[in-house]
């Protein structure tokens, strides 16, 4: 049998965040779990954007303001989110940038590793309080087929200061929500009904691909046509990863066609770099140096 968006039970009563709501696979995300009952908060760095989103979706959707590239942003969102909710029972970390030329946050990260992994730590560990009391509740981290290329945690230039390449930049962060996921999983087991699971897309069709290296946009238009696959089938990972009854912790959702670029989703098996648990937990303990956000105690 193969999952989709008619296998999503019922959302109602839920609340579900989504980073990156405004367009893509986020929006995707958004829409579906909206159709399917929940209420839904649209979290976007450009509110003009959010509120345009919102208004192409039917259900309860807000937009709340969320710049993954600034703590101080990120700190508010989560303050705000606590005095407007009553708590969250689906956290998606969806946002992300993918092949940028090397810039920085305005916390001084290399842009990839600090939106896509250091944004979505600091943004889980301030909002993590508002699930653990929730029954199945979780927290679904969007990585990528990425995670493979070039990839390891460079500790000794994880801003790329020494030197940048923007593929190895992106593999990097890429397995950082991986490892973030695992090491986050084995903390929630201790503690709470929470469970942290992680996602990807495989080769979808989004705005993403645009700061691609030359020859790849080049081949693109080529590969695309073979590969690609629209929006709402790359949210389907997502999706059921955040609702499927029989999901565990710890657990990896991503198609299973093409090598994995296309299709529906099933469990799949990510590197096995991502799996040591010595570097999970000391990228654990730099990003809770580097953001200055300790999680909420989990056993």
């Amino acid at each position: 049998m193969k999952w989709n968006e008619r296998d999503i039970p019922s959302q109602k009563g839920r609340v579900a965040v989504v980073t990156g709501a405004n367009t893509g696979l986020g929006f995707e995300t958004a829409r579906a779990l909206a159709e399917h009952g929940a209420t839904v908060v649209l979290a976007v760095r450009d509110v003009a954007k959010g509120k345009q989103a919102a208004s192409r979706l039917t259900g309860d959707v807000s937009v709340q303001e969320l710049d993954l590239t600034s703590l101080n942003s990120i700190r508010a969102a989560a303050d705000n989110l606590h005095d407007t909710l009553p708590g969250i029972d689906l956290l998606i970390n969806n946002a992300g940038v993918m092949f940028t030329p090397r810039q920085t946050t305005r916390d001084g990260f290399e842009l990839q590793f600090g939106t896509n992994h250091l944004g979505h730590f600091a943004f889980t560990g301030l909002v993590l309080d508002m699930l653990l009391p929730l029954a199945n509740s979780r927290v679904v981290t969007v990585s990528s087929v990425g995670h493979r290329l070039r990839a390891d945690i460079h500790f000794d230039d994880l801003q790329s200061q020494q030197s940048y390449s923007r593929v190895a930049a992106y593999g990097q962060s890429k397995l950082a929500n991986l490892m973030f996921t695992y090491e986050l999983q084995r903390r929630l087991a201790r503690h709470s009904t929470t469970i942290a699971v992680a996602a990807h897309p495989g080769f979808a069709n989004t705005d993403l691909v645009r700061n691609s290296p030359g020859m790849l946009r080049a081949i693109n238009p080529i590969i695309s046509p073979l590969l690609s696959q629209k929006p709402e089938m790359g949210a389907l990972p997502s999706l059921r990863a955040a609702t499927d009854p029989a999901v565990l912790g710890g657990q990896y959702y991503g198609p299973i066609d093409l090598g994995g670029n296309r299709g529906h989703p099933e469990i799949v098996a990510s590197s096995p770099r991502s799996y040591d648990m010595a570097i999970q937990q000391r990228l654990w303990s730099v990003s809770e140096d580097l953001t200055g956000v300790t999680f909420p105690e989990l056993g």
